[in-house]
């Protein structure tokens, strides 16, 4: 069930559709504010990607989600394609280039924290994302969310902050903890398509999965969750695999060379 759920069956327009608006407005506030002559503008590629970001949470917030199948589609563009376009707008970076000296100090040091390095690791970022799935679809939590409005707005935020927060530590341009090598984040990464895969494989086959749906809605949205989820997890591998820069071994010098000095 979506943020938006609760608006739509009164008949009412969500206010929460509004947060990207505003979110995407705060970010292009300082993108612009780097058009100063002397110092570099930041690339419209990256806003151009944050606007697509906010621009898929406001879809997945406004659309219908009165079924499963309307669910799930929201579920896809708030927690899995909005969070890859809103890291690739490099938000943190974008901050830290608009606050002043002191300021970006302190949010340096705030990223450096070891808290931050344990967040920002790959595999509490897929805990948090496969594992929420899991607690949703394979528990009474969903059933949960069609009562409470308050609860839905929960569940969807945290699937928005955890989608960001695993595409980040896998593939994010923002500076942040030392991430793990490559390929141990696309290992990370495969394991999160493994648990997706099997989940929807559940959702679909009806087993061991507690949702209030009928057996043709539980097949129409796994498949969506199937299929739409694999390209979203096959556009975050090929984003690492664009920047990733193998390690070389460094040279040693010939036999009675001296090394030369840069």
């Amino acid at each position: 069930m979506s943020l938006a759920h609760a608006g739509h069956a009164a008949g009412g327009f969500p206010a929460t559709a509004l947060v990207p608006a505003v979110a995407f407005w705060a970010y292009l506030a300082a993108a612009l504010r780097l058009r100063d002559p002397g110092r570099p503008g930041w690339p419209h590629g990256r806003t151009a990607s944050f606007g697509l970001g906010a621009a898929l949470v406001a879809a997945g917030l406004l659309a219908p989600g009165g079924d499963f199948v309307g669910h799930m589609w929201q579920h896809l563009l708030i927690g899995m394609l909005a969070p890859l376009a809103l890291i690739l707008g490099a938000p943190v970076t974008l901050l830290l280039r608009t606050l002043d000296r002191r300021a970006g100090r302190r949010l340096v040091h705030l990223l450096r924290h070891p808290l931050a390095r344990v967040l920002g690791h790959p595999v509490t970022g897929l805990l948090l994302t496969a594992g929420g799935l899991w607690l949703l679809y394979l528990t009474p939590l969903y059933r949960a969310t069609l009562d409470s409005p308050a609860l839905h707005t929960v569940v969807q935020a945290h699937f928005l902050l955890s989608g960001c927060l695993f595409a980040w530590s896998i593939a994010g341009p923002d500076p942040g903890p030392h991430r793990p090598r490559v390929p141990v984040r696309l290992v990370v990464l495969g394991v999160g398509v493994a648990a997706h895969a099997t989940i929807a494989q559940l959702l679909y086959a009806g087993a061991l999965a507690d949702v209030p749906a009928t057996g043709a809605e539980l097949r129409a949205g796994a498949t969506l969750m199937y299929y739409l989820g694999d390209l979203a997890e096959i556009a975050l591998a090929l984003t690492l695999l664009a920047t990733w820069r193998p390690e070389r071994p460094a040279r040693r010098p010939a036999a009675g060379r001296t090394p030369v000095r840069a």
